[in-house]
């Protein structure tokens, strides 16, 4: 499925929109490139699991938790080096979690993600609209 996004608003509700078919222990891949969207598509789901506090991007935490209808754990993998590190910090339990976890950088792990992740990609266009594209998952998804 395919999603043109022409501002950060169309962003934000298309994460919102995606967000209400959710459920608790689903994964999503979040990829693209720096400044494509991926934190902004991450606030809109926040919204929609009724979490009213700032959503930033987890780079130097590396992962960020936040409760709402269900928990959301939000990680950034940017700064991380691979696999290893990954299963030295505990974070396989981020890949069964008890709510949904939002991974950015995520092709950092790619071999260990479930089978069941939900991939989502953000392509920053010549005229800088954002093309969102989602694969995997058990559902048909709509972002409008």
């Amino acid at each position: 499925m395919e999603y043109l996004s022409k501002t950060a608003e169309d962003t934000e509700k298309a994460g919102k929109n995606f967000a209400r078919y959710l459920e608790k222990g689903d994964v999503i891949s979040l990829r693209g490139s720096l400044g494509a969207g991926k934190t902004v598509f991450a606030k809109g789901i926040a919204r929609q699991l009724g979490i009213t506090e700032a959503i930033v991007s987890p780079t130097f935490t590396l992962v960020q938790e936040y409760d709402g209808i269900m928990k959301l754990f939000h990680l950034d993998l940017y700064r991380l080096s691979g696999e290893d590190e990954f299963e030295s910090m505990g974070g396989e339990d981020f890949l069964y979690p008890d709510g949904v976890s939002l991974i950015e950088w995520s092709e950092k792990i790619e071999d260990m993600l479930p089978e069941s992740t939900i991939y989502i990609d953000i392509t920053i266009n010549e005229d800088q609209s954002r093309l969102i594209r989602i694969e995997g998952g058990n559902h048909e998804y709509s972002l409008s």
